[in-house]
């Protein structure tokens, strides 16, 4: 990794002030402007000279000079035109930064970056923090690693283990291995959010954990499970999925699960069985 040191701070609020601009809550802008703990997440990336990282919500480029000083190209997203002028200011000395303004979740990756293996880093809000995942892992082609910064009780969520995990957990290690490997205190952004932050580093599987033909079934059944969480799975698998709770019943006792469950104790392995019996059981239920 390419030396970090000397990359100037980043003034944001006086930055905001000469433009005349204030950050928008509706967007959940909040600029890190720490730079150790930039440097921290930069290096967390462990982005080679040959890499192509795509940066999403650049804001003011604060991180963005980080990443183009270790990447071979950056692609910086950003989704609000007001952050544009004072970004491609910030940027200018940076030839290796693509600049795209445009809402990460009508991108298709596969537009921007044509070889698999590419890196994510953003730093995103909580009410997009799930879908933005999904999206990304599910893109092709798909990126090896992400390094995310989100409020650090859904980092939390994230990286749970069986017997706590949550549908936002399911659907991001299906695809990899999260793992937290930063704390960021709240008045390390500006303006400072009224949460922590954690940074969540996500080593992308080759192969997701559920064979690609059943992920839709696996996506249903985890959907359908977690509608009614205080409910057992027999009764959320049975409203989830439209079949009776007899019928959930027997499909729960057919894949080795025990109905009385509730859906935040299962295992991948074990939603994995499920996922792999339900279209034989939809076959019997029709027939």
């Amino acid at each position: 990794m390419k030396n970090l040191s000397g990359i100037p701070p980043l003034n944001t609020q006086a930055i905001l002030k000469s433009h005349g601009l204030k950050p928008d809550k509706k967007l959940g802008q909040n600029f890190l402007q720490d730079p150790l703990i930039l440097g921290d997440i930069t290096r967390a990336a462990e982005i080679l000279d040959t890499d192509t990282v795509l940066e999403i919500g650049s804001g003011l480029g604060g991180l963005t000079r980080y990443l183009a000083r270790s990447a071979k190209d950056v692609f910086a997203i950003e989704v609000d035109r007001r952050m544009i002028p004072v970004l491609k200011s910030v940027i200018a000395g940076y030839s290796n930064v693509h600049l795209i303004r445009a809402d990460i979740l009508k991108v298709n990756p596969q537009d921007l970056i044509t070889q698999a293996g590419y890196l994510v880093v953003a730093n995103i809000p909580y009410y997009i923090t799930s879908a933005v995942i999904r999206h990304l892992l599910q893109s092709n082609p798909k990126p090896r690693r992400l390094v995310l910064t989100v409020q650090k009780e859904v980092a939390r969520r994230i990286c749970s283990s069986p017997g706590g995990l949550s549908l936002l957990a399911l659907s991001v290690q299906v695809y990899g291995k999260p793992q937290i490997v930063a704390s960021i205190p709240a008045h390390a952004f500006y303006p400072a959010p009224n949460v922590d932050s954690e940074v969540v580093r996500i080593d992308v599987y080759p192969d997701p954990l559920i064979e690609r033909d059943h992920l839709v079934d696996f996506f249903q059944l985890i959907r359908a499970g977690f509608s009614q969480k205080r409910k057992t799975l027999r009764n959320s698998l049975s409203s989830g999925l439209g079949i009776s709770s007899n019928a959930a019943e027997s499909f729960l006792s057919l894949s080795g699960i025990e109905p009385q469950r509730r859906a935040e104790t299962l295992s991948i392995p074990e939603w994995n069985r499920l996922a792999l019996n339900l279209q034989s059981f939809k076959d019997i239920l029709s027939s």
